[in-house]
């Protein structure tokens, strides 16, 4: 683990979640994320949640032939990387918690998604979107980076940073890892 870094109680380390509607950066933000934090040293997995079904592979494709014939899991090798195919059939969608018990050992676990879920948030906000912010509604977003400037009625505690400036939040992310101020589930 990094200097200073203690994962917590779990292996997957401490859990942020990255939270704004499609199209707002969201996803190049965390690559910049992802990219810095790593080349500093950092230990760093993503969970990154989608509404849309997930091919790992052509239907065509052995693998995923085998998936449709029945296969509960497909764990599919090669010398780059391997990947498994779990098939719910039917059964309810794993919870966060019980997916994060399935990760590499980590400092910070990005998620991508799971508004829901009552864990440390930053809110990517582009009002240009005409989306509503999500920050005015959840408690758990402690950040927000947005292209606009800070609304005068901003609440007491929440950051507001440019978009077009990451370093900062990148600079922040690290100092609250450093102070454990975030959570595992």
């Amino acid at each position: 683990m990094k200097d200073g870094v203690e994962a917590g109680v779990t292996d997957y380390g401490q859990i942020l979640s990255v939270i704004g509607w499609s199209g707002s950066g969201k996803t190049s933000l965390l690559e910049y994320l992802v990219r810095e934090l790593t080349a500093a040293g950092y230990k760093i997995n993503i969970v990154k949640h989608s509404h849309h079904d997930v091919t790992i592979e052509p239907p065509q494709k052995d693998s995923a032939r085998l998936r449709l014939a029945g296969a509960q899991d497909v764990l599919l090798a090669s010398p780059y990387r391997y990947v498994i195919a779990h098939e719910l059939r039917q059964k309810a969608e794993p919870s966060l918690a019980e997916l994060l018990t399935r990760l590499s050992p980590a400092d910070l676990t990005l998620v991508e998604g799971y508004k829901w879920e009552a864990i440390t948030k930053i809110e990517v906000f582009r009002p240009s979107l005409g989306k509503p912010a999500i920050y005015t509604d959840d408690t758990h977003v402690v950040v927000v980076v947005s292209d606009s400037p800070a609304p005068a009625n901003l609440r007491a505690g929440l950051q507001w940073l440019n978009i077009n400036q990451p370093k900062l939040l990148l600079e922040w992310i690290v100092i609250a890892m450093q102070n454990k101020k975030f959570k595992n589930i």
